[in-house]
């Protein structure tokens, strides 16, 4: 029985303030809560409730036969917590049906697979952890940061105990096979890779709305047909933004009652069914090898994960940001290491790319800069007050230690 795996990203970084050279080192200087929180009522209010009110009818009406995931950064939890507890328990409500499934990732939505593997597990077993006292659920499959994927990865996660990923099915991979099967990747037992179906995902992310596509306007039961025209399929996996809905793509459009009428249109042929990606796995055995030696990500951004390393100012932060690790494992503080983490955040690097924006994905659209240098600037006057503090913190850590020798028998 062929199955559609259906699946939402949500992420909010930690917006920066403007920090000015010489400002003080404290990390709860660097971030800027108030402009957060207008951002967070509009994804509240716009998308996050208006949907899980339509999904959990659509749970309740399907009697437990419509089943998603959602991929929910760290960062974002926090925020909602802090700043829409609503949210939270609307999404509680979801994941209490049993029918919700939740990917682990990396808590703060960052590019550490690329950098540092050792902060890699660390964001990932955080973001686990999280998940589980949230909303009481452990995380069987990984989703990395857009879709950032690589043979060693693969292996690396599921060193971590998890059962498979989600990556982007790429022609130049797949060559001319179907994405909508469970893969293998190589010489690594039985973890399973399920990949994107792009065409499909982005139909409804990026072409819905268009008034010039030639399938416009699109309609659950047309989209629905095009689906189970895919008599071939194990699992079809349809993963997007979560705020293509109400956001991306506004109420007027109509993309609410795309998304209420739906699941019903895809039942309505009765040997097709929804699935979670831990359930897709299971049901699905490997058709075959997905082998991808070099990194790959969206299919839009798969030239070496270019829109956030193509430039000099984005690849020295990159190295800047991660050289301080060794600093963090010395001297740094709680307060610290969240702080890092949250600089760490994808956006911030992709905020300093001055080509290939699009404008309607999220990191264009919660990008308070005007333009690649000053978020460039703004990050590096960052930087350095953060690293400014820690060495101060291990100044005084020495200091610390040096009195403490000189007054005993140590010394």
């Amino acid at each position: 029985m062929p199955t559609v795996s259906l699946s939402f990203k949500i992420h909010i970084p930690y917006r920066l303030n403007n920090y000015l050279q010489g400002d003080t080192g404290v990390t709860g200087f660097f971030f800027n809560n108030e402009a957060a929180k207008s951002t967070i009522d509009r994804l509240a209010d716009e998308c996050y409730l208006p949907a899980n009110k339509i999904l959990l009818a659509l749970i309740k009406e399907q009697k437990g036969k419509f089943r998603l995931a959602f991929s929910i950064s760290g960062s974002a939890i926090e925020l909602l917590q802090r700043q829409r507890p609503d949210v939270i328990l609307s999404f509680r409500d979801l994941t209490n049906t049993g029918c919700v499934e939740i990917f682990a990732e990396t808590y703060y939505n960052s590019l550490s697979s690329l950098w540092s593997k050792k902060e890699f597990q660390r964001q990932v077993i955080s973001h686990s952890a999280l998940i589980k006292e949230v909303f009481d659920l452990e995380p069987a499959v990984l989703r990395n940061t857009e879709l950032i994927y690589n043979n060693d990865l693969a292996k690396f996660a599921s060193g971590l105990g998890y059962k498979g990923m989600l990556c982007e099915g790429l022609d130049k991979i797949l060559q001319g096979r179907t994405p909508n099967h469970c893969y293998a990747t190589p010489d690594n037992g039985d973890f399973g890779l399920l990949l994107r179906n792009v065409s499909l995902s982005d139909d409804i992310a990026f072409r819905f709305d268009e008034p010039g596509w030639s399938e416009h306007p699109l309609t659950a039961a047309k989209y629905a047909s095009w689906i189970h025209s895919h008599t071939d399929a194990c699992n079809i996996n349809l993963f997007m933004d979560y705020e293509t809905f109400g956001i991306h793509k506004k109420a007027v459009t109509g993309i609410f009652e795309f998304l209420e009428n739906l699941p019903g249109a895809i039942m309505k042929e009765s040997n097709w069914q929804f699935a979670t990606p831990a359930e897709a796995i299971d049901n699905c055995y490997p058709k075959d090898i997905y082998d991808s030696a070099q990194t790959i990500s969206w299919k839009d951004k798969e030239i070496e994960c270019c829109v956030w390393c193509e430039n000099m100012m984005q690849n020295n932060m990159l190295k800047k940001i991660y050289s301080l690790e060794e600093g963090l494992y010395k001297n740094g503080t709680a307060d610290d290491w969240s702080c890092w983490g949250h600089l760490q955040s994808a956006d911030h690097f992709y905020y300093m790319s001055d080509t290939g924006r699009i404008a309607n994905d999220a990191y264009h659209a919660l990008n308070p800069f005007d333009s690649a240098e000053a978020a460039y600037k703004n990050y590096l006057n960052i930087i350095t007050g953060f690293e400014i503090g820690l060495i101060q913190r291990g100044l005084s850590k020495f200091k610390d230690e040096y009195h403490y020798l000189k007054n005993t028998s140590l010394y």
